[in-house]
């Protein structure tokens, strides 16, 4: 991680670096001869562009299979300026150059393949994140370190621990931090608006149904492939032999993708659980909060579990004969509310970019994405040692259960500490 002495004060972001930058060397140039020069009108907005200082210049971090989709809807905007990406493979890194230089018909994009070097360059406002899950708090909360705003892939976090530790960075430095679950807002709206419009009277409970849990993985190791940094792609994770499933970036979480295997990520209950729990969690208006109790059921075989939120309403996991998105209310009256939208245009990316410029707080804040990812590994864990877990919210440890509490993190290999 970068040292501590060269980290940017408080509030440094895009905007006055290189707006400040401008203003000076505007001024020193007042009192001298300069020849005259010509600014392309695109440059000055006079074409609907918007202008080049008015853009945010980003870079990304994981190309792979969703970091495509990012990087693709970042670079179609015209009030973004793309002009770096990380990964660990070589072949992506050229892929991705070539479409970013295509796309403004230049030769400039930078590539890297430790996100340190990208994050660490002055002229990035921003950066989003897209590797597998293990590597997200670090990137994190090294781009916050770094005066940069980050808009970060779900599942946010693999462990408990290191939930806190990006809330704690985005507050510290200033940083505008957003989660990447589109779906939350816009899959579960069927759901999400009689519970906000007062449909379902008061809400009691909400079921979801997700899975598997993540597995172990023992794959026979194989040579490592021309063109790939597997130290670095293993990063904080133990060290391991190569093997194409460990690193596949297949959706199919089904022993064959690193989704699939607790060295890198939750399996299921994390990867689809980010989008399901994070529409459940929106849907009974439970965002800012999290649960302090999980209790484990074992019924005739019948593994399901459940979250308790101090406010009493409950959030169930593959509770028997209820489906996907279930809502138990009662007959008591509720106000309606109006349902949170995204800022700007575009969708989840429009709303982080948007706020960006204002400072706002985007629709997914690393906080209400962080008790999405809560309620993933408190169910985890419960599973894992089939029993109920009381959950400290302020503390963030488990009550009395030492146990469980050395399951709230791991040891990373070194430099990757946190």
């Amino acid at each position: 991680m970068a040292n501590q002495k060269n980290e940017p004060t408080k509030g440094q972001g895009m905007s006055l670096g290189r707006r400040n930058f401008l203003k000076a060397t505007a001024g020193a140039a007042a009192g001298a001869a300069v020849l005259p020069c010509f600014v392309p009108g695109k440059a000055l907005g006079k074409d609907g562009a918007t202008p080049a200082s008015d853009r945010i210049v980003m870079g990304g971090v994981g190309i792979g299979n969703m970091g495509r989709g990012d990087q693709r809807n970042f670079l179609g905007r015209s009030d973004v300026q793309y002009v770096a990406m990380c990964d660990v493979k070589e072949g992506t890194r050229k892929g991705s150059k070539a479409t970013i230089d295509k796309k403004y018909k230049n030769n400039d994009c930078k590539t890297y393949n430790d996100f340190r070097e990208l994050i660490a360059r002055t002229d990035i406002d921003a950066v989003h994140c897209a590797t597998p899950d293990h590597w997200h708090a670090l990137v994190v909360i090294e781009a916050c370190r770094n005066g940069k705003d980050i808009y970060c892939q779900k599942p946010e976090t693999k462990t408990l621990r290191e939930g806190q530790l990006m809330i704690d960075a985005a507050k510290r430095y200033g940083r505008v931090v957003s989660g990447g679950s589109q779906r939350v807002l816009q899959d579960y709206r069927r759901v999400v608006n009689p519970c906000w419009e007062g449909k379902n009277g008061k809400i009691k409970s909400i079921n979801v149904k997700v899975g598997p849990l993540p597995m172990e993985c023992n794959k026979k190791g194989e040579n490592v492939p021309n063109g790939l940094d597997w130290d670095m792609w293993l990063g904080p994770a133990p060290w391991a032999p190569y093997h194409p499933h460990r690193c596949s970036g297949s959706y199919r979480i089904n022993g064959t993708c690193w989704r699939s295997f607790k060295d890198y990520s939750g399996g299921g209950m994390t990867d689809w659980g980010a989008h399901h729990f994070g529409g459940a969690t929106f849907a009974i208006d439970v965002r800012e909060l999290e649960p302090n109790k999980v209790t484990f059921h074992n019924d005739g075989g019948k593994k399901y579990a459940t979250c308790h939120y101090p406010n009493g309403k409950l959030l169930h996991h593959n509770f028997p004969g209820q489906g996907n998105m279930h809502v138990i209310g009662s007959d008591e009256k509720v106000e309606a509310k109006p349902v949170p939208k995204y800022a700007g245009t575009g969708g989840i990316y429009g709303d982080f970019i948007d706020c960006v410029k204002t400072r706002k707080k985007p629709f997914r804040d690393i906080e209400f994405a962080v008790h999405t990812a809560t309620v993933c590994h408190l169910f985890i864990i419960a599973y894992q040692l089939e029993r109920s877990l009381e959950w400290d919210t302020v503390k963030q440890q488990f009550v009395n259960d030492a146990e469980a509490n050395r399951l709230i993190d791991y040891e990373r290999r070194t430099p990757w500490v946190l």
